[in-house]
């Protein structure tokens, strides 16, 4: 099931933590708001929704959990974070913005995790009713240089270890060959003004007129 047919536009950004995902959704939706005029929704996965924040807190910050619980947790806020607000921000033409989606899931248990990739990608899209992003941007980042970009206490993923972020690299890297018209590989290490601009040459295309 594919619905991916909408009037609004919708760019997802993903990465290892640190990579600058945050930065590049803030710096592309001030653009777009600005050059074209059109409503932005940037948001982010888990804790896009109010009980997405609620998920938030058990996936990253609770207990341990073992890969399966922790796949469920993410598809659950995904689920709810797409039918309670990016679809119908994505219907009524805005342009959608969020930092990581289904491909994260896809990178992180299936990657890093082990899991079964064929099976994760049949539960999250799924999950979000077949809805892609009509653009993915990659920022690229050696697991080795994680520990120097992080702030504050780390996370369950990112206390996972270096192995771990590797396979999580790799299987961002193998997606983005499998799927080339929708990904877009930048290197999280340039300057930050160098890839903003970047990221705005390959989503402008999509915009239309200023």
């Amino acid at each position: 099931m594919s619905s991916t047919a909408h009037p609004g536009v919708f760019v997802s950004f993903e990465g290892g933590d640190g990579a600058g995902k945050s930065t590049q959704s803030r710096l592309l939706g001030e653009w777009v708001e600005r050059e074209f005029g059109r409503e932005v929704v940037r948001t982010r996965e888990p804790g896009g929704t109010a009980m997405g924040l609620q998920l938030r807190q058990l996936v990253l910050h609770g207990e341990d959990v073992d890969p399966r619980t922790e796949a469920l947790l993410y598809a659950t806020d995904r689920a709810h974070h797409v039918a309670s607000l990016v679809r119908p921000a994505l219907e009524r033409g805005a342009v959608v913005i969020t930092d990581r989606y289904l491909d994260s899931s896809l990178a992180y248990q299936a990657g890093g995790r082990e899991l079964g990739m064929e099976e994760l990608r049949d539960l999250q899209m799924w999950a979000v009713g077949g809805l892609l992003p009509d653009v993915t941007i990659l920022l690229d980042l050696d697991p080795a240089l994680l520990p120097q970009r992080l702030t504050g206490a780390p996370d369950r993923l990112e206390r996972s270890g270096e192995e771990f972020h590797r396979r999580t690299r790799d299987a961002y890297l193998g997606l983005a060959v499998a799927e080339p018209q929708r990904w877009t590989v930048l290197e999280a290490n340039r300057p930050i003004d160098h890839l903003a601009v970047q990221v705005r040459e390959r989503v402008a295309p999509l915009l239309g007129s200023a």
